[in-house]
């Protein structure tokens, strides 16, 4: 009994000194973890989903909160309302970080922020410019300014922000720096890096879906959830102004293609990047109009090809083009083809559509040579008459020969015109002039 239980207190001793070791070499084992991903550039629904999708996961994971580091000039309304959503309804804390110096918060960023249970900004960053406009900078209607003004109003009241700042940055247009920001309550804290911030944090009492969460974050171990490599794909090319060129020089390839049939590759080429265009397009909010404009520009592209005339087609489809482009997004979205983009574009397009149109013209009405017509009157030599086989070599390939009616029988070494064709053998004529050296055949005197 005695030994039993001595080795009992080995055992035990043995295990505690185990565990205590371990628990030594990761020091990190009882840390809280925070999540941390990244804006940057327009935001788009590519952004939005994103957002939403990290919000669920960083809940899922148990990370204490989600950290959003932004930079962005702003982007769409419809997709800057689904970001605001998932923060104010989020079942963990969000904290916006607008960093690093010299980054902003601008037009939609600012609503962004201000849905956060915590803003915080970067010294030297900026906040606000907040008022709707549209694909082409121009202002909108009071209806759309009224509506994103409330919309501003309620973040404010929800996150218990300063209201004026907020509708100031809609109604005028106001953007300010972080000093100011936080002097006025816009913001929670200025702080420069995601570590400092944590610290600045700790202890902080939020309200989570109607709960009180206290913030345990000094010292948290980061954890990056990074955009995935489809959204990273879909969030290049949910451009506008790459979703137009690609679009119209897809057509312009295809027109290519149709002018001069041949192996293909601008029809592939073509179709690659209208595709890539729609995978734009499915992102993006788009108008019908804009669309029914594109394919009406292509289709009188097309008309060129087959009644150049004029250029009336490629006219007609140039117009269409700039329409399409400057109605292709709705107005009040945010978003719209750069003027700076799209006229080099359209007349780039509409140019190459008239010279399209001529070289289609002149392949139909150029006169068709056969090859039978092309080999008529060329001079071969005769061999293989020997063997009762005559044949000649013509542009690399044995022919059989016969000689046409009313003409000498073929000897070896005669000089030929070939004057038919019938099937596989040539018919020839004798020749003008002196007769060749007879050549060599090859070992393979099949005629093909």
């Amino acid at each position: 009994m005695r030994v039993a239980v001595v080795l009992a207190a080995l055992v035990a001793g043995l295990t505690a000194s185990l565990t205590g070791a371990l628990a030594a070499t990761d020091p990190a084992s009882d840390r809280p973890t925070v999540g941390v991903t990244e804006v940057t550039g327009v935001i788009t629904p590519v952004t939005a989903d994103h957002l939403a999708d990290t919000v669920e996961r960083a809940a899922t994971a148990g990370h204490e909160v989600l950290v959003v580091r932004l930079d962005t000039p702003g982007g769409l309304v419809d997709s800057t309302r689904k970001i605001v959503q998932s923060f104010l309804d989020a079942p963990l804390p969000v904290v916006v970080h607008v960093a690093p110096a010299g980054a902003d918060a601008g037009s939609a960023g600012t609503f962004v922020t201000y849905a956060a249970h915590i803003a915080a900004m970067s010294p030297a960053t900026t906040i606000g410019a907040a008022t709707p406009v549209g694909g082409q900078g121009e202002d909108l209607d009071a209806k759309v300014m009224e509506n994103a003004a409330a919309f501003a109003e309620a973040i404010a009241q929800a996150r218990d922000r300063d209201i004026d700042l907020a509708v100031q940055a809609v109604r005028e247009g106001r953007s300010v720096t972080a000093d100011v920001a936080l002097e006025e309550g816009g913001i929670d804290l200025i702080v420069g890096s995601t570590a400092d911030l944590l610290d600045e944090i700790d202890g902080t009492e939020v309200e989570v879906r109607g709960d009180t969460v206290t913030l345990t974050t000094a010292g948290a171990e980061l954890v990056e959830l990074p955009v995935g490599t489809s959204r990273r794909i879909l969030g290049f090319l949910a451009d506008p102004n790459l979703a137009f060129i690609f679009l119209s020089l897809g057509t312009l390839a295809i027109l290519y293609e149709i002018a001069n049939p041949g192996i293909g590759l601008g029809g592939v080429i073509g179709v690659s990047a209208i595709v890539l265009a729609m995978f734009a397009f499915a992102v993006l909010p788009v108008n019908a109009v804009g669309i029914v404009l594109l394919i009406l520009a292509a289709a009188m592209f097309i008309a060129e090809l087959f009644a150049p005339g004029i250029g009336a087609g490629a006219g007609g489809g140039t117009a269409a083009l700039l329409l399409g482009g400057l109605f292709l997004f709705p107005a009040d979205s945010g978003l719209g083809v750069d003027l700076a983009v799209l006229l080099p574009t359209v007349i780039t397009v509409g140019v190459l559509a008239v010279v399209a149109g001529r070289f289609a013209a002149r392949t139909r009405h150029a006169p068709k040579i056969s090859y039978a017509e092309h080999m008529t009157g060329r001079t071969v030599v005769v061999t293989g008459v020997a063997g009762g086989r005559p044949q000649a070599q013509l542009d690399g390939t044995w022919w059989r020969l016969r000689p046409a009616p009313g003409t000498a029988p073929l000897r070896d070494g005669d000089e030929v015109t070939i004057v038919d064709r019938d099937n596989l053998e040539l018919l020839v004529a004798p020749a003008e002039g002196s007769t060749a050296a007879v050549p060599d055949p090859t070992a393979d005197t099949e005629p093909s």
